[in-house]
C-alpha cells in the first residue's frame, strides 16, 4: 500500500523584497528626520550678531574690541533694552550707545535723563539732526562726509596720544568752551566731547567705522577705540533694537509722544508663554511637526497644476491692501509684512538713488548708495533695509515709520 504525500503548504511570509518596498518610505523619512535634526542643532549652535555687536567676530563686529579691553581689566556688559541701559549709568561707568537713531523721541529723552544725571562717560555713534537734539541739547549735526584717515588737530589727549584714525561720517559743532572738537573732516570735527556735570561728559562720534573688527588694526584706531571707551572700570555696550518694549507705548502703539507712561512696565510683558516652555519640548515639537509634513507628503496625492483665472470683477488697489493686510494680521504673518514693505522700500529708495532695479534687493549695492544720501549709519541702514522680522504688531507699525522716514530723508536730500 502506497502511501500520498501531502503537498507542502505555501508560505505568507513576506519576502525581503516585500519588506523593503513597504518600509523604504518610512526609512527614508526616518532618515531625512534625522539629517534635518542634525541641521537644525549645527544652524542653532552657531549665533549670528549685528554691526558693532561686541560678541560678533565678523568684519563689522566688535569683538576685538571688546576684548582688548577685557584685557585691560574693563568689564563690558552688552545691554539691549533701554531699561537696562539706564540702569547700568553711574560715574564709573561708560554707557556706549552704538544706534541712538534708532530710537523713539520718547527713548531719547528717557536716555538722556538717565545720563545727565549721572557722572559717567556717555558716548553715542553717529547721531543725526534729531537725535541729538534730544540727546545732547546745543550740539549741531552737519551732513555725512566720507570716512577716511584724518589727524586728531585737538588738545584731546586720547585723540594726541592715538594720532590719525578713520573717523569722518557725520560732524558736530557745539556753541561754548566746554566742548572739545577732534578729527576735522571739510573743516567740521567728527568727534565732539562735551562736559557735563561733575567729571561726566558725551562724546558723539560720526561714524563707527574704528571700532570695526576689519579697521581696527589701522591707523591709530586701536588706542582711540581704548582710551574713549576704557576711561572708567564699566562698560555698558548698548544695542538698541526696534523689538524692545520701551520703543511702544501703552496701548501697543508707536511712542511717538511722550505722554509721561513710557518705559512702565505692566505685569506679564516680561516674557510670553513661548518662555515658559524648556527649549527641548518646542524641538521635539519641531522634529513631530516635520515627521507629519513628511509622512502627509508622502501619502498624498497629486491634483495637478494650479490653473490661474481671471476675477470677474475689478478690486480697487486700496480694497486689495486692506484685504491683504487683514490676512496678514489673521495669520500673524508679521514676516510677510514686513518683507513688503522693506522690499518696497527698497525698489522706490533704489530709484531715488540711482540704483538700478536688479540690484535694488542686493545689500552691498543699495546700502553704499544711500549712506551717502542720509546721515544715517551703514548698520541701521541694514537692519532697517535687510534686518530681521519684527516680534510684534507694534515693532512692524514702528518698522514702517523708520521706512517712511528714511524714504522721505532720500527723497528730499
Amino acid at each position: 500500500m502506497t502511501t500520498a504525500t501531502a503537498p507542502s503548504p505555501t508560505s505568507t511570509a513576506p519576502t525581503p523584497h516585500q519588506v523593503w518596498k513597504r518600509a523604504r518610505g518610512l526609512l527614508i523619512a526616518l532618515l531625512i528626520l534625522v539629517i534635518a535634526g542634525i541641521t537644525f542643532a549645527a544652524v542653532r549652535s552657531g549665533t549670528n550678531y549685528g554691526h558693532l555687536d561686541p560678541r560678533s567676530p565678523d568684519p563689522k563686529g566688535s569683538r576685538a574690541a571688546a576684548e582688548l579691553l577685557k584685557d585691560r581689566g574693563v568689564s563690558v556688559t552688552v545691554a539691549t533694552t533701554l531699561d537696562e541701559a539706564t540702569a547700568a549709568v553711574g560715574p564709573d561707568t561708560t554707557l556706549l550707545v552704538t544706534g541712538p537713531n534708532l530710537l523713539t523721541p520718547s527713548q531719547q529723552r528717557r536716555l538722556h535723563e538717565a545720563t545727565s544725571a549721572s557722572t559717567g562717560r556717555t558716548l553715542l555713534i553717529a547721531p543725526g539732526p534729531a537725535a541729538v537734539s534730544r540727546l545732547a541739547p546745543g550740539v549741531r549735526a552737519e551732513p555725512h562726509r566720507p570716512v577716511s584717515a584724518i589727524p586728531p588737530s585737538c588738545a584731546l589727549p586720547a585723540a594726541r596720544s592715538a594720532g590719525t584714525a578713520d573717523m569722518g561720517g557725520i560732524r558736530y559743532t557745539a556753541p561754548g568752551p566746554t566742548a572739545t572738537a577732534c578729527y576735522p573732516s571739510d573743516g567740521t570735527p567728527s568727534l565732539l566731547v562735551r562736559k557735563e556735570r561733575g567729571d561726566g561728559d558725551t562724546v558723539l562720534l560720526g561714524s563707527p567705522d574704528f571700532l570695526h573688527n576689519e579697521r581696527l588694526d589701522q591707523q591709530g584706531n586701536a588706542s582711540l577705540a581704548l582710551q574713549l571707551l576704557g576711561s572708567r572700570a564699566h562698560l555698558v555696550w548698548y544695542l538698541p533694537s526696534l523689538t524692545d518694549p520701551s520703543a511702544t507705548s501703552d496701548d501697543g502703539s508707536p511712542d511717538g509722544t511722550d505722554d509721561g507712561r513710557t518705559g512702565e512696565e505692566t505685569p506679564g510683558d516680561e516674557s510670553d508663554f513661548l518662555d515658559l516652555i524648556p527649549s527641548g519640548w518646542l524641538w521635539g515639537t519641531l522634529q513631530l511637526a516635520l515627521a507629519a509634513v513628511l509622512a502627509a507628503i508622502w501619502r498624498s496625492r497629486r491634483l495637478g497644476p494650479l490653473v490661474m483665472e481671471r476675477l470677474p470683477v475689478s478690486i480697487r488697489a486700496s480694497e486689495s491692501a486692506e484685504g491683504r493686510a487683514g490676512l496678514y494680521r489673521k495669520a500673524n504673518a508679521r514676516d510677510r509684512a514686513a518683507a513688503s514693505l522693506r522690499a518696497a522700500a527698497r525698489t522706490r529708495i533704489a530709484r531715488l538713488t540711482g540704483v538700478t532695479a536688479r540690484e535694488a534687493h542686493t545689500s552691498h549695492v543699495l546700502l553704499p548708495a544711500v549712506a551717502a544720501r542720509t546721515t544715517t549709519t551703514d548698520g541701521e541702514l541694514s537692519i532697517l533695509l535687510f534686518g530681521p522680522a519684527p516680534a510684534d504688531d507694534a515693532a512692524l507699525a514702528l518698522l514702517a515709520d523708520h521706512l517712511d522716514a528714511l524714504e522721505r530723508e532720500v527723497r528730499t536730500s
